[in-house]
């Protein structure tokens, strides 16, 4: 499989360099909103749609700015890009679904702070992706953070029902299961060839 393909980027950005486990973007909310499954799929989803978003806009602006040889401009255009799309998202949260609205609380408004958002744009700019490969790209980190956060919330769920010595409950806990799904993400290293 060629690495400029579409099936190996999205793989690659899912489960070989996911963002979460793999380059450590995106903490905060893999473990603020990792506490419930249904809640992790839904930020899940919405950090995927700024995601696409973004990634769609920042191969437009990345255009652009070489266009008028402007490229410095290109980390302020897409932190502009991020929050803008990051308020789309909460907007339509807010007025379809006020219980997750509440359910996520802080933590969606730091979509547009999350690292992994601006990482994806600038990775995808590096790379010089076309606008498949950007898209394919964004979906595959999307599916990854999201895979991350479900995979973290099972366990957390499972873990509530599960007797554990109190020195390790709570924080302890979710940072050595942390550890132990990162480690266990490295395992896919080897399908990168």
């Amino acid at each position: 499989m060629s690495p400029d393909s579409p099936m190996f980027i999205f793989i690659s950005a899912c489960l070989i360099n996911n963002f979460v486990l793999s380059y450590f973007l995106g903490i905060c909310p893999f473990l603020g909103v990792s506490g419930k499954i249904e809640t992790a799929a839904r930020m899940g989803m919405a950090v995927t749609f700024v995601m696409l978003v973004s990634s769609t806009c920042a191969f437009g602006i990345h255009k652009a700015l070489l266009a008028i040889n402007a490229p410095y401009l290109q980390l302020i255009s897409y932190i502009v890009v991020i929050a803008s799309s990051v308020q789309l998202v909460e907007m339509f949260i807010k007025k379809f679904s006020p219980a997750l609205f509440q359910a996520l609380g802080i933590f969606l408004p730091l979509i547009t702070t999350n690292c992994a958002i601006l990482g994806l744009t600038l990775f995808q700019t590096s790379r010089e992706y076309n606008l498949v490969q950007c898209l394919v790209f964004a979906l595959g980190a999307g599916a990854g953070f999201s895979l991350a956060l479900v995979l973290m919330a099972g366990i957390r769920e499972e873990l509530e029902l599960a007797e554990t010595p109190n020195v390790i409950k709570g924080t302890a806990m979710t940072l050595m299961v942390a550890g132990i799904l990162s480690l266990a993400f490295m395992g896919f290293a080897g399908l990168g060839g």
